[in-house]
């Protein structure tokens, strides 16, 4: 997965050297390829603030985290700028500093090499778990019954998790009952997908057959939006139902050609089905009923309004990320590209767990044991708030009433940690890739 980055103590102040050091670091500007981090001065506001509360005048360590401060805003301004040090190297010594540079260009195709054999590695093995995953799908769905092998190997896998685990009586013959709602219950299990379900949803994703994943190929018609990417493929099959027409929703992510600066496959976007909806079942709007009034006849009338609302199928809506020449240009604030890199850190390490964790664990998700190994962070929601977006209506109506419906309360449950997005393409260790 991604690398992190190292962030210095507060109790380090000695200042990194400021040569070649690059003009942007920006996220979002290098692919994606780094976490977004809390501001160092977060780490150190609750202990400063409590040492000031013992004392009249400012306390140490109110003095070091204004110093801290000072020193940051001193690197900031050095970002980008040259320390003179390269430049005034002798022409001999540059000319090794540029043949550096060579060598490092051949060390990159080779971890360009070394990553798309891992990845055709993972092709390979996901070819040879395929029926596993179909018996499966068979089993949930209740097209065969379990074998008594299978039970007695799931059997001994509870008890090694679990010792006090009670084994189940043997004198009950295995049925094809299928496991109602499975994959409602497993992505309820993630912490994220849960944030993102809704009340209303839950009826929708009632009807979820079966989650897939499949990686994108060169053989695909590289005429298509994939134009010959790796990547790879998320499929959630539903059966019929009253919200929509398709039979399988589509969430496709791709890789940008060459590995980024951390060594790793860089997202460069997803792409996703459109989603059929059934005339007023379109989950992902909220139908309102306002009365208006004419300010000059005084008159009344009832506009039937939609609006965007909370919804799990806004999945297949993929935020679309911004374009080197228009962050150049200025068109994005600087708020905007926070909001719109945080949406899509979010995508993306939602796309990925489905493809490393809930798809090759699934019943982990469903009993609820994958929730043992899930990093919590009980903090994080305090740091959002709601916002109400006001509307103008066109014309000459006021709004004189509110809306009849509410927003539809999303299902929140523990706040989800916040990963990095680069793309590591791999179900498999490096050091166990490299071995083969």
């Amino acid at each position: 997965m991604s690398s992190n980055v190292p962030i210095s103590g507060a109790g380090n102040l000695t200042a990194p050297t400021p040569q070649n050091t690059p003009l942007t670091q920006a996220p979002i500007a290098l692919g994606l390829s780094r976490p977004t981090v809390p501001d160092i001065s977060e780490d150190n506001e609750g202990e400063a603030s409590a040492a000031d509360e013992g004392g009249e005048g400012p306390s140490l360590a109110g003095l070091e985290h204004h110093m801290l401060g000072m020193v940051q805003g001193k690197l900031a301004d050095l970002l980008g700028k040259s320390s003179g040090y390269i430049e005034s190297l002798p022409v001999e010594v540059k000319l090794n500093v540029e043949a550096l540079k060579g060598v490092q260009v051949k060390q990159t195709e080779l971890q360009n090499k070394y990553k798309r054999e891992c990845l055709e590695l993972e092709k390979k093995y996901l070819e040879l778990q395929k029926p596993l995953y179909e018996r499966r799908n068979a089993i949930i769905t209740g097209k065969a019954a379990a074998t008594t092998e299978e039970i007695e190997a799931g059997e001994q896998a509870s008890i090694k998790d679990d010792e006090e685990y009670t084994p189940l009586p043997k004198d009950v013959t295995p049925a094809a009952a299928g496991i109602p709602e499975f994959w409602l219950t497993a992505l309820r299990n993630h912490v994220a997908l849960n944030e993102m379900i809704t009340d209303r949803d839950i009826e929708a994703l009632k009807y979820l057959v079966d989650v897939r994943l499949e990686y994108l190929t060169e053989s695909e018609d590289k005429t298509s939006e994939t134009l010959g990417k790796p990547g790879f493929k998320l499929l959630f099959v539903f059966g019929k139902n009253d919200f929509f027409e398709n039979e399988v929703l589509e969430k496709t992510y791709l890789y940008q050609e060459e590995v980024g600066y951390s060594g790793d496959f860089v997202y460069d976007r997803a792409l996703a089905t459109a989603i059929k909806w059934k005339e007023d079942k379109d989950l992902t709007k909220e139908f309102e009923i306002k009365k208006q009034r004419n300010k000059n006849t005084n008159r009344t009338r009832l506009v039937r309004k939609a609006r965007p609302t909370a919804s799990f199928f806004n999945f297949f809506s993929p935020p679309v990320p911004p374009t080197e020449e228009a962050i150049e240009s200025g068109e994005y604030e600087d708020d905007e590209l926070a909001d719109l890199e945080e949406k899509l850190e979010e995508d993306y390490q939602i796309g990925e767990d489905l493809k490393e964790k809930i798809i090759p664990r699934a019943v982990d998700y469903f009993t609820g044991k994958a929730l043992e190994y899930e990093v919590m962070d009980d903090d994080e929601d305090d740091d959002f708030e709601d916002e109400d977006d006001e509307e103008d209506d066109e014309g000459r109506f006021d709004d004189d009433s509110e809306s009849d419906n509410d927003v539809p309360v999303r299902r929140r449950g523990p706040p989800k940690g916040r990963g990095g997005v680069p793309a590591t393409g791999s179900n498999v260790n490096p050091e166990e890739c490299k071995q083969q």
